[in-house]
């Protein structure tokens, strides 16, 4: 998606005195101008947590090739030496090497002509491709752009980051890391500042440099910062105001994305912990003193009831036990991977006054929400580090946000309201179909128009874009309506089961493919299985499900609530609809 940015000058850190504004300069291409000034009340606070945003946005797990430019020079004056020693005894030999790198030279510029007119070619087949939306090796691609950003241009690469929203009630930045495995939102409370001005409400992307951040690094305890968003732009030191910049950006379709997938997860709910300060710092702390070199590489969460939490660190066997008592009804473990991310978190352990985690369920996200105040830090891991938002698990499906929905209603409520809890809006629209209200809300999200705040579960209007984003990126896709039409279907074939481990055990029959899903008391997601081609090709769990089990985990939210089911015994949907009459 091509977008363009402009801005009224550059955004600037400056001092006068004892005074510090930290100046952000708003896209001007938007809708609405958003502006802000106000004063801080713990700027270090602040400086801690915006330094760690940056370091979400940087962090990159993705699996790197081997950097063999120092080998290769060593190679090439090893060459040099050889040849030197060697000239008094083969004379010649160096003048027909030259002859020889110069032919090869010449040889490799008609190939790199060559090559710049497959290029040239490979992009007008690219865009040929685009128009019929079936890009080969897009993921490739994309990760391709991501690099090319960071190494040629990095403030526009960081630019991209953090989106600031100023609310009624906080401002708030959001953040993808260059691997799209890592999301953090920072949620600043208006308590937290001394407003100098009335605030216009929007969204909008800052010009946000790297020399801007190393200003940043310099707030002390003596520094009394004013944030400051304007439009109007900052002047240099000289007084003269700088031309506009304008800035082109392909934006990457999974960046768009990405946001809404990771709304969607946040809206599922899960097994909270509170954790203390020094339990994150404990298991930040084994993290840094160990490096795995083999696999298993996961972190298992232990939870017994009424007992500290543990967890097992693979594949060193350890088991570190931390002063949270779980307070759940149900025995029950939980497996990470990608848990080397949970590192960007030790900034914050001397600000939090506590961090609450959810677990969503095995092969699922993991949310943690870093109290420190009037600050709030909501970071979201993907299922593992190689596994971005958009890849696999399709969150909108299973948080029931499937089709429009009464969209425009759900718009024109959050425009008005600009934040509402999910309840709040079902009793404001009064919906005779809740289902109706629950797909407008994710097509509000999957459209950038908003998304859910962990911290505060609630749904906040939020414009992504400055220019509408394009159907294709929030249209129904394939796979909703291969789940649609699964649903639709009926239940003639499903059958719950209420096992020993007092689980819900459910199996349907789709033509030919028989799903199976097993869920506990808590709502969490156990087991995931289905004999279809698609499954079978996949990593086997709930990252990445085929429709079969995408339509039965829909169908199986219904009954999550039935009680005194007999252990071992099959029931079927008749069965089900004699015992709620």
């Amino acid at each position: 998606m091509q977008v363009q940015y402009q801005y009224a000058s550059p955004s600037r850190c400056m001092q006068n005195g004892g005074q510090t504004t930290l100046g952000l300069s708003p896209d001007l291409s938007r809708e609405e101008q958003v502006s802000f000034l106000g004063k801080l009340k713990h700027p270090l606070q602040f400086r801690d947590a915006m330094l760690m945003l940056r370091q979400i946005v940087i962090s990159d797990m993705s699996q790197k090739k081997k950097d063999r430019t120092d080998y290769f020079q060593w190679l090439e004056g090893e060459i040099e030496r050889r040849i030197q020693q060697h000239e008094q005894f083969l004379p010649g030999v160096r003048e027909n090497l030259e002859k020889d790198i110069q032919k090869t030279m010449e040889e490799l510029n008609e190939h790199d002509k060559r090559i710049e007119q497959l290029h040239q070619l490979q992009k007008e087949l690219q865009q040929q491709v685009k128009s019929y939306d079936s890009w080969k090796d897009y993921y490739k691609i994309e990760r391709d752009f991501w690099k090319f950003i960071k190494d040629r241009d990095y403030a526009l690469w960081f630019v991209l980051d953090p989106v600031i929203t100023v609310h009624q009630d906080q401002v708030s930045f959001e953040a993808f890391s260059i691997d799209e495995s890592t999301y953090g939102c920072l949620s600043i409370d208006m308590d937290e500042f001394e407003m100098l001005q009335p605030p216009k409400l929007g969204t909008t992307n800052i010009d946000f440099s790297a020399k801007l951040e190393r200003e940043m690094e310099r707030f002390r305890t003596y520094s009394d910062v004013t944030l400051s968003v304007n439009p109007g732009g900052f002047q240099v030191d000289s007084g003269v105001m700088p031309e506009y910049l304008e800035k082109k950006i392909d934006l990457p379709e999974t960046w768009i994305k990405g946001f809404n997938q990771v709304s969607a997860a946040a809206s599922l709910g899960g097994i909270q912990l509170q954790l203390s300060p020094s339990d994150m710092y404990d298991i930040c702390s084994f993290l840094r003193r160990h490096k795995e070199k083999k696999s298993p590489r996961y972190m298992k969460w232990i939870l017994k009831p009424n007992q500290p939490v543990q967890v097992l660190f693979e594949p060193f066997g350890t088991i570190l036990t931390l002063n949270t008592i779980y307070t759940g009804d149900k025995q029950r473990e939980e497996k990470i991977w990608g848990r080397r991310r949970w590192l960007v978190i030790e900034k914050l352990i001397p600000l939090a006054k506590s961090f609450q985690v959810c677990l969503l369920g095995f092969g699922l996200p993991q949310f943690i929400c870093a109290d420190m105040g009037t600050m709030k830090m909501t970071i979201g891991f993907s299922s593992w580090s190689a596994n971005d938002w958009v890849k696999g698990t399709a969150f909108n499906i299973m948080g029931g946000f499937i089709g429009d929905g009464n969209y425009e209603k759900v718009y024109q409520l959050l425009k008005q309201k600009r934040c509402l809890s999910m309840d709040s809006i079902i009793e404001e629209l009064a919906e005779k179909k809740n289902k109706k209200t629950k797909a407008g809300i994710g097509m509000l999200l999957r459209r950038g128009e908003g998304y859910f705040d962990f911290a505060n579960q609630m749904i906040r209007f939020r414009q992504l874009c400055n220019t509408p984003i394009p159907p294709e990126l929030y249209q129904t896709t394939e796979l909703e309506v291969k789940v649609q039409n699964l649903t639709n279907a009926g239940l003639d074939h499903l059958t719950i089961e209420w096992n020993e481990k007092n689980q819900f055990v459910f199996h349907n029959t789709y033509s030919n493919n028989h799903p199976e899903i097993v869920i506990d008391e808590d709502g969490q997601l156990v087991k995931v299985n289905c004999n279809c081609r698609t499954f079978q090709k996949g990593v086997r769990n709930i990252s990445e499900p085929c429709e079969h089990v995408l339509a039965l985990y829909i169908a199986s939210t219904v009954f999550l609530r039935l009680k005194n089911l007999e252990h071992n015994k099959k029931y079927r949907i008749n069965d089900i609809m004699e015992m709620l009459l």
